[in-house]
């Protein structure tokens, strides 16, 4: 099967922001595949300029929010006023506050912290399922089960930004989260065989019309 992708005339231009922890290239293919332009920096403040960003799922809070700090306020700034944004696992951990993890700031653009799961087994690696009662993303996306591989998961202060739960050992927690034009997954879509897949596209496809206004 090709490779090449057939892009929308308006396709979205997404950045991929590389924390410098490990390899992308499953990610990117996957944003590729879905019919986006994709870029990818370790400058906070270069990830700026385009349609979309993606915060990836590998690495660790603390040495990925101390990549982030010189573009930390930003970021945040972008994404408050509208910069659509996916962040996968630990992607969708810098939205918060803080975490257990380690030290250094995330992004704060949602209220709340990070904390080890509460279960006897951890990390959670490998398929759980997702419980989405109601959200635009699952609707055009269905995906019951996806691939997880972390030890922390978000607690937001306001329930009402999480758009998926998931449960592991005992612990309910919040697989998505939703906040403005800001995602935040705790699997990895990218992993998660062909709904995984149909996920990132549905996503993709939302920044398509976005651009088309």
């Amino acid at each position: 099967m090709s490779d090449v992708v057939q892009m929308h005339p308006n396709a979205p231009r997404v950045t991929v922001f590389d924390y410098g922890a490990g390899n992308l290239h499953s990610l990117v293919k996957a944003v590729e595949r879905s019919g986006a332009i994709v870029r990818v920096t370790d400058d906070a403040r270069d990830a700026l300029g385009d349609d979309a960003l993606v915060l990836p799922g590998v690495g660790a809070f603390a040495a990925a929010a101390d990549r982030l700090a010189p573009g930390r306020d930003a970021m945040r700034d972008a994404l408050d006023a509208g910069l659509p944004c996916l962040g996968i696992c630990l992607g969708m951990q810098l939205l918060f506050d803080e975490s257990d993890e380690g030290p250094g700031a995330g992004l704060g653009v949602v209220a709340g912290h990070v904390e080890r799961l509460r279960a006897a087994r951890v990390p959670q690696i490998g398929w759980n399922t997702v419980e989405a009662p109601d959200d635009a993303l699952y609707r055009a996306a269905p995906l019951p089960v996806a691939y997880f591989a972390n030890s922390f998961v978000c607690r937001p202060e306001d329930p009402s930004v999480v758009t998926a739960w998931s449960e592991h050992g005992g612990d309910r927690f919040a697989a998505s989260v939703r906040r403005g034009a800001t995602v935040g997954v705790q699997f990895h879509p990218e992993k998660s065989s062909t709904a995984g897949v149909a996920f990132v596209r549905a996503w993709v496809t939302s920044l398509t019309r976005r651009t088309e206004r």
